[in-house]
């Protein structure tokens, strides 16, 4: 007896909705390009508990006729793709025809659909049709999903508890608005409008329309082509930071898309301006040839392949980094935001403050809107007039914090992170310069390593050498130093020297312009002055001088800011001087 045979098409289909449908987003965000797709231009999607009871997608997009709207629901059938060629040239957001079946394998769905000419209803129960019947002639779709996986127990434990799949499923709604924001949404949970946009088609409206006005006023628009790709987008300023990438919002081709080197080229370009730890709001729009991409690697299409990804990547690094280097500012003491930490902890405030939100939703009526994000953006200072600002040193409070002034206010300069992006600037100014003096050491250093760190630095003796220093092999594992280049701190010669071969042994395949700023930051920070450490009075005066004349003044190598300014208005308002 043969023992292979054909599975059933529902079991199939449940297969299948254990790859689509991942947790309550995932069908959220199936059902909502399918509206996309359908050229609406309004989508309204409404929640019970989260979704976990039901979720409620309503387009005005081209609908089904009776044929099509029963068609749908069978596997692999699609109207975005006739011949095989079509792959390569994909313009749509879907393409399988796997999501709706697959969804409706596992749940309960209500479809009402109208091209505008007929309308039908048709009722599924786990992929069981239980009725066809006609409907009204409102065009577009509605498609009602209940009781999610109440067919798989298996799968139905592993759901997540509401505040999460709704954190989710805001943050689905929040990016394919931005990402068409052409396109009207709206996203209410038990009758609480949580999301809203307008569909204007102005992505700096948008922004402010998810982010409100203390992210769109502090976001800096990016645009710039090449022969292959056309980059267009806002990223935040160093000032505003979150916990996470999850605001790193990509789209190629109008897909949002999770892709690693996009994100690494976005994080580098942050380099210096931010801590590690913490991530910018960046919205990408990246538009090229379908023929350069690949959407059909993954099940969710979120992830793709890109042909000429170095191009891209460059594209993207040099664009950002060119931007914020253009936008440096001192951030004022009284207009810096709160970090946002959670997506759960907005969603929870959202779901708290909704109701007081409409009892005046309508009186916040579109021209305020308009008003409030076309608001004129703070005059820009760039870095050769920070190169002509005098402060006068007051003193120094709690140990750490110079209090300088001038004519137009008061500022606090970190003096750890001030001489941080001094010596910072000097190392690498260094490291990159082509004429290199060194000096002989009075008593040779010599280092000792264990067998691995020896053979791994002998491999990069080179680099040592194009540096400056004179280095030799001197018995079992060792290496002595004779010569180094002058611009090592004096005293910390040794010092210095273990901090460059650990740097190098940790590094592995050698890239000289990340070894470089690597190097560079960590001799900064070692040859800094700290917190509690007492300077006098000259020494804050040069380090002040000093600080105005650095190429990026305004935060450390961490990202961390060296200078706060107190403009005389924002003092006059805290002790009340003056009261608007």
């Amino acid at each position: 007896m043969s023992k292979i045979k054909i599975m059933s098409e529902n079991l199939a289909n449940k297969i299948a909705a254990g790859e689509v449908v991942e947790k309550i987003s995932s069908v959220v965000k199936e059902l909502v390009e399918n509206s996309i797709d359908a050229h609406a231009k309004h989508i309204t999607i409404s929640l019970l508990e989260g979704g976990l009871k039901a979720v409620n997608v309503v387009d005005d997009g081209d609908g089904m006729d009776e044929k099509d709207a029963e068609n749908a629901f069978l596997r692999h059938a699609t109207s975005k793709l006739i011949r095989d060629d079509d792959l390569f040239f994909i313009d749509t957001l879907g393409f399988r025809g796997e999501a709706l079946p697959s969804i409706a394998s596992v749940s309960k769905v209500t479809l009402k659909t109208s091209d505008g000419k007929s309308g039908t209803e048709i009722i599924i129960h786990g992929g069981k049709q239980l009725s066809s019947t006609t409907s009204d002639l409102r065009k577009g779709t509605s498609l009602t999903i209940t009781d999610l996986f109440y067919n798989t127990p298996a799968r139905l434990k592993y759901l997540k508890s509401e505040s999460a799949e709704l954190a989710s499923i805001v943050s689905l709604i929040e990016k394919l608005s931005l990402s068409h924001d052409k396109i009207a949404f709206e996203l209410l949970n038990d009758g609480h409008t949580l999301v809203k946009t307008t569909g204007s088609g102005d992505l700096k409206k948008c922004i402010h329309e998810i982010y409100g006005l203390s992210v769109s006023s502090k976001m800096l628009e990016i645009k710039t082509s090449n022969d292959d790709f056309d980059l267009y987008g806002y990223i935040c300023k160093p000032e505003i930071l979150k916990s996470n990438r999850n605001h790193f919002i990509t789209m190629v081709n109008d897909r949002i898309i999770k892709n690693y080197d996009l994100n690494r080229a976005i994080n580098d370009a942050y380099y210096t301006y931010k801590p590690d730890t913490k991530f910018p709001i960046v919205i990408l729009k990246i538009n090229t040839d379908p023929t350069l991409i690949d959407v059909n690697i993954h099940p969710t299409k979120q992830d793709i392949k890109l042909s000429k990804i170095n191009e891209i990547y460059q594209l993207i690094y040099e664009t950002i980094k060119e931007a914020l280097y253009k936008n440096l500012l001192i951030p004022s003491a009284l207009k810096t935001p709160s970090y946002n930490d959670t997506k759960e902890e907005m969603v929870d405030t959202l779901i708290k403050e909704t109701e007081k939100k409409e009892d005046h939703y309508q009186e916040k009526s579109q021209v305020m809107l308009d008003l409030t994000y076309e608001e004129k953006e703070e005059p820009l200072i760039l870095n050769e007039e920070m190169k002509s600002l005098v402060l006068y040193p007051v003193g120094v409070a709690l140990g750490t914090y110079i209090i300088a002034q001038n004519e137009e206010g008061v500022y606090l300069i970190d003096q750890h992170a001030a001489q941080e992006r001094i010596n910072y600037e000097k190392y690498l100014n260094a490291l990159k310069t082509k004429e290199i003096t060194t000096t002989s050491l009075l008593f040779p250093i010599t280092i000792e390593l264990s067998a691995s760190e020896y053979i791994t630095l002998k491999n990069h003796l080179e680099v040592l050498i194009n540096m400056g220093f004179k280095v030799e092999e001197f018995g079992i594992n060792t290496f002595v130093f004779k010569e180094h280049p002058t611009w090592l701190k004096e005293g910390y010669e040794e010092e210095s020297i273990h901090k460059i071969i650990d740097i190098l042994i940790k590094q592995g395949t050698f890239d000289p312009v990340k070894f470089n700023e690597h190097l560079a930051i960590t001799l900064a920070c070692k040859m800094s002055i700290k917190a509690n450490m007492r300077i006098s009075t000259e020494a804050v005066e040069e380090l002040l001088r000093e600080l105005v004349l650095c190429d990026n003044p305004y935060n450390c190598p961490h990202g961390r800011p060296t200078i706060i300014k107190f403009s005389i208005y924002d003092l006059e308002r805290m002790f009340k001087r003056v009261m608007n």
